[in-house]
């Protein structure tokens, strides 16, 4: 894991959790704004994956459990796919309100990761 690049994730997810809230809050149904939002928190999430993969065999292993990170990572990356199939399939401003989140919830997730991969000792 990368520090720099889980802040930009987590910054990146509130900015998008927050726009769709303040969107669906002010009655906008899900459009290419929200629904890219959420996309492009999921494609740091893939992109995520690749380095979390990478990093331990480049000697940037995880000072917490390393199954936890895991646990976390793939669950953080189901979570704005079933977000944007409630949005397809429920086309209200609820629906752009549970986009929103959705991404904030992964943004705390990935702060979480960021602990148990620098912060917590095994």
């Amino acid at each position: 894991m990368i520090e720099w690049f889980a802040w930009a994730q987590v910054s990146v997810a509130v900015v998008a959790g927050v726009l769709c809230i303040v969107l669906g809050l002010a009655g906008r149904a899900p459009a290419d704004l929200t629904m890219g939002a959420a996309l492009l928190v999921e494609l740091l999430l893939i992109a995520q994956t690749v380095v979390a993969v990478v990093a331990p065999a480049v000697g940037n292993t995880p000072s917490g459990s390393a199954l936890e990170f895991w646990v976390y990572l793939v669950t953080a990356a189901l979570i704005p796919p079933l977000g944007v199939v409630w949005g397809l399939v429920d086309r209200t401003r609820w629906s752009t309100v549970v986009l929103g989140v959705a991404c904030l919830a992964v943004a705390v997730m990935v702060a979480r990761m960021q602990q148990i991969w620098f912060v917590q000792v095994a």
